[in-house]
């Protein structure tokens, strides 16, 4: 969302003399539970709110004398309020929420999070595959976490193959398989998909590693001493050998890796620390007894607010629409009735909270405290480094005011694929959420010049229009010849700002680079060691990565559908027909010559074209 225009505050004052009656608004404000939205002038919304009582919540901005300097100069930019009424206050937290994420207000504290948190899923099929997941939860599923990073989900799942030896395999590789994998072989999957254990005997599994997963570690333990007891005693001591195993390895992997916590399941350590101008939230979660990893944020707008106004923020915008864990311990939080309401009901189970921790939750408490003062220090060094270089390519390019960079590559395999990338470094940090891609069709394959064209004209076009901002910088990945595209398009658009192109020096050596000038025909070179030319080298090959990402997906893609729509004999009836019976390309893909013969419809001769064309060439 654009910036507001620069106003004093008498300025903003005389515009809401005319434009802004407080008195006629308080007036007409009801009594009730909902959400109010500040706007200014330009229709921007300022601030998005909640209130048990509309009336007595936004009258107090405007009939109290020592509000905070912040809220002062909001007050001053109001020329507008909006109002909805809600059924009660909880209603009225969720719709703030979804304001607050869909509007982005500048005066509200912003968690961005642009990160979906991956979970561990157990699948609600009748031999259940225990997998990694992000996305929408099913209600079929069974979901553990979320976890702070992907690697603490696949350090689970490894857990329950090596204990528990459930399958990991696609459902379109598993209902197709004639003999055991290679993890049956190394004693990581009990083979369900050949028959070697029974539903029962695999569900038994399924619900001990459930178990695992809550931290039940004695309950388990106590089950597999009984069974291989009386295995014993039957004389099966195959199977007794093989559930002695199991305890011991369940022993060893609790020994190593389960000590943190007896009593606690699942649990979220939330703490608050506020250094050198910087907020940092620090969130650390204990999963089934164990940690598991931290996650730091960094709000904004949260400088100068109280711990309360942090802590409430990060509540609404974190959890509400995840999993809530059973217990969250927090340090001095008074804690609103309506968010335990809230996230019992979401979560379907009572949420406990601790707001005065103590022992091993006092523990936890100070390590997130310490992480968060680690991400303070590492965010300060990273900003000194990053101003370093930047003031240096400043000096360096002659831009002394030189913030938003932008920086395009394209990518394509002999005219194949081909996908241009956008990259934008602003204000000190690569703004990853602001990255694009352009799938781009020059008029002749390899044509890099027409690929390059068509991406800088789009987002031309839509700095034009005033949806993006304007950049101090382009940065483009090539020599005179991308470089003139750049200038031509800016000339037609009635542009103004500094393009560069980057291009690789008569050696061909990294970090021997050239940067043209438009207007110059010798280029500047910089030494490798030059912190300008550092930062440099290090957005044109994020761009060079991004571009690269997107082609090689969009080929892939391309590849497999492409070759599956130009088979002999594949009709769009039979393709949609292989596509549910194998669950998508990828199942068709992976199936073999007998699998595929075995599919309705399909011949053995066509099985082996079909194989033939899906394999052929493929990288």
């Amino acid at each position: 969302m654009p910036d507001s225009p620069k106003m004093t505050v008498s300025d903003d004052q005389n515009i809401q003399a005319t434009l802004f009656d407080a008195c006629a608004l308080i007036a007409s404000l009801p009594q009730e539970p909902g959400v109010y939205r500040m706007q200014n002038a330009a229709e921007q919304t300022l601030y998005v709110g909640k209130a048990l009582n509309l009336k007595k919540r936004v009258s107090s901005y405007f009939q109290k004398n020592d509000l905070p300097p912040r809220i002062r100069l909001m007050v001053s930019q109001i020329t507008k309020v909006e109002t909805t009424v809600t059924r009660s206050e909880a209603e009225a937290l969720l719709l703030e929420n979804n304001l607050i994420k869909s509007l982005s207000p500048r005066y509200n504290i912003l968690f961005r999070d642009d990160k979906s948190y991956p979970y561990l899923c157990l699948s609600g099929d009748p031999f259940p595959q225990a997998c990694l997941y992000r996305g929408a939860l099913n209600k079929k599923n069974h979901y553990f976490g979320p976890y702070p990073n992907v690697g603490a989900v696949r350090e689970g799942v490894a857990l329950l193959q090596k204990v528990f030896q459930l399958r990991t395999c696609e459902n379109s590789v598993f209902a197709h398989r004639s003999r055991p994998c290679m993890l049956y072989q190394i004693e990581r999957c009990t083979a369900p998909c050949v028959g070697y254990i029974t539903e029962e005997a695999y569900r038994e599994d399924v619900h001990a590693a459930t178990l695992f997963l809550q931290g039940k570690v004695g309950q388990i333990q106590n089950v597999l001493q009984k069974q291989m007891e009386e295995a014993s005693a039957h004389l099966d001591f195959e199977q007794a050998a093989f559930l002695r195993d199991k305890l011991q390895r369940l022993q060893q992997l609790h020994a190593q890796q389960f000590v943190e916590s007896s009593k606690t399941r699942d649990a979220d350590v939330i703490a608050v620390v506020v250094e050198n101008g910087i907020v940092a939230v620090n969130l650390v979660m204990v999963r089934g007894g164990r940690h598991v990893g931290d996650r730091t944020f960094f709000p904004t707008q949260a400088i100068e607010r109280s711990y309360d106004e942090i802590v409430e923020a990060f509540l609404t915008q974190h959890y509400l629409e995840k999993i809530v864990p059973e217990l969250l311990v927090l340090d001095g939080y008074t804690f609103d009735k309506t968010f335990i309401e809230l996230f019992s009901a979401q979560a379907k189970h009572k949420i406990s909270v601790i707001t005065r921790p103590v022992g091993e939750k006092r523990v936890w408490m100070r390590m997130a405290a310490h992480n968060a003062h680690l991400a303070i220090e590492q965010k300060l060094a990273q900003k000194a480094t990053l101003e370093t270089r930047l003031k240096s390519l400043q000096d360096a390019l002659a831009l002394p005011d030189m913030q938003r960079i932008e920086c395009f590559d394209v990518s394509h395999t002999m005219g194949e694929a081909a996908v241009a990338s956008c990259v934008v470094f602003d204000q000190g940090i690569l703004r990853h959420n602001e990255y694009r891609r352009f799938n781009v069709t020059p008029p002749s394959g390899g044509d890099d010049y027409a690929a390059m064209r068509e991406a800088l004209s789009r987002r031309a076009a839509r700095i034009v229009k005033d949806e993006l901002p304007t950049p101090d910088l382009w940065v483009i990945d090539g020599g005179k010849g991308q470089l003139a595209i750049a200038r031509e398009i800016l000339e037609d658009q009635g542009l103004r700002f500094t393009v560069i192109g980057l291009s690789k020096g008569p050696e061909r050596k990294v970090g021997d680079e050239d940067i043209w000038f438009p207007d110059k025909p010798v280029p500047l070179r910089l030494p490798s060691s030059h912190p300008g030319f550092q930062l440099l080298h290090q957005i044109r090959d994020e761009a060079h990565r991004f571009a690269i990402q997107g082609h090689r997906a969009r080929r892939a893609k391309k590849r497999l559908s492409s070759s599956l729509e130009e088979i002999p004999g594949i009709g769009n009836k039979r393709r949609r027909e292989l596509l549910h019976h194998f669950g998508g390309l990828k199942g068709v893909r992976s199936a073999s010559v007998d699998d595929l013969a075995r599919a309705p419809g399909i011949s053995r001769a066509l099985a082996q074209r079909i194989y033939g064309a899906l394999h052929e060439g493929i990288e």
